[in-house]
């Protein structure tokens, strides 16, 4: 029996993410890199695989946007910081989208649509009719949301004889991050006080955007009708200076933050999602450390933990990298995970 052609894969974006991305798409079995968008001009012009410390790849970098929409490819991963994140309009994000599926090419995004119905009829119908329009398909990926905070609370729910609450935890630790951009400007450390409400301001709104569609996908699934999504969010501030990979947190400056999320029913909680993030876990006591955590109530109670993801970003990436070949396969429209195979990690077995 002949082997399958190799899938053709766009890389849209090389940060933080797109980076783990694009090497996968390089070194795997059974991707071609078709090509490669992106926004520094100082990596316009390089060889892909040169970006990320391979071989070259013979694939060049552009920031040519009609380039790419172009290409004859099957998937692009697209992997940008969100325009909401820094107060743009979710709009734009959905303007992109929608011309790489018009293009003929299936689209799995980072940025948010892990289940896009949370938004309206008016962005699922826009969206739909581009993947009708191209014949292909959207899904939206990610660690949290797109695991933790609904994949992996959903499967243990199979267990449940009664579900009386569902309760996920992130706390990560931002020590290491090198974005000042991510952990300054959008996250708020080391900013003041007086400066923080309104500085993330725009995280805030991307937040709750994002863990809405969490909660609401969790409901739909198990044919719960919220009511509302509740959010609050608090801060802490540090009481020595420490330096981190982003700079230098100063004494009276925002060191973490908790946000939490929660969707009800009746006024009671269905849904509680916890997401903590800290500037350096070592210097902030309050609050649980790094890792993951799941509770479910009910008939049986259950609870997991999950104590290290080494790197989160590199498993967001892969989440999305080993979607590649079910999204292709799939019919045309929006695809969640409700709608997929299970993404899982077949091709990237290494044995001695």
């Amino acid at each position: 029996m002949p082997s399958s052609p190799p899938l053709r894969v766009v890389q849209w974006a090389t940060g933080a993410v797109g980076g783990y991305a694009l090497r996968s798409v390089i070194t795997r079995e059974g991707f071609d890199l078709a090509g490669v968008l992106v926004y520094d001009p100082d990596k316009v012009g390089r060889d892909a695989g040169e970006l990320v410390g391979l071989s070259p790849a013979g694939v060049i970098c552009t920031d040519d946007v009609e380039q790419i929409l172009a290409l004859e490819a099957d998937c692009v991963l697209h992997m940008p910081l969100p325009a909401s994140y820094f107060g743009g309009d979710q709009a734009t994000d959905v303007e992109t989208i929608c011309a790489l599926l018009s293009s003929g090419k299936n689209v799995i995004t980072t940025t948010g649509f892990v289940y896009p119905q949370a938004y309206g009829p008016g962005v699922v119908e826009r969206l739909e009719a581009a993947c009708a329009r191209g014949g292909t398909s959207l899904h939206g990926t990610g660690i949290n949301p797109g695991f933790m905070s609904d994949l992996l609370p959903l499967v243990l729910t199979g267990l449940s004889a009664r579900l009386d609450h569902i309760y996920v935890r992130e706390s990560s630790d931002y020590r290491g991050h090198p974005s000042r951009q991510i952990v300054t400007d959008l996250i708020g450390f080391s900013r003041a006080p007086k400066d923080y409400a309104g500085a993330v301001r725009p995280f805030r709104a991307f937040q709750r955007s994002l863990f809405a569609e969490s909660v609401q996908l969790v409901a739909t699934a198990l044919g719960v009708e919220l009511d509302e999504i509740e959010e609050t969010d608090e801060y802490e501030l540090a009481t020595e200076e420490f330096e981190i990979a982003a700079g230098v947190v100063l004494p009276g400056t925002v060191c973490a933050s908790r946000w939490m999320f929660t969707g009800l029913v009746r006024s009671r909680p269905f849904m509680t999602v916890e997401c903590i993030y800290k500037a350096d876990a070592e210097k902030v006591a309050r609050w649980a450390d790094p890792g993951f955590a799941i509770h479910i109530e009910g008939q049986p109670t259950m609870a997991i933990t999950i104590d290290e993801v080494s790197h989160g970003l590199a498993g967001a990436a892969a989440h999305a990298v080993n979607s590649i070949a079910s999204v292709c396969a799939a019919p045309p429209g929006i695809r969640t995970f409700l709608d997929l195979p299970l993404a899982t990690g077949r091709g990237t077995v290494r044995l001695a």
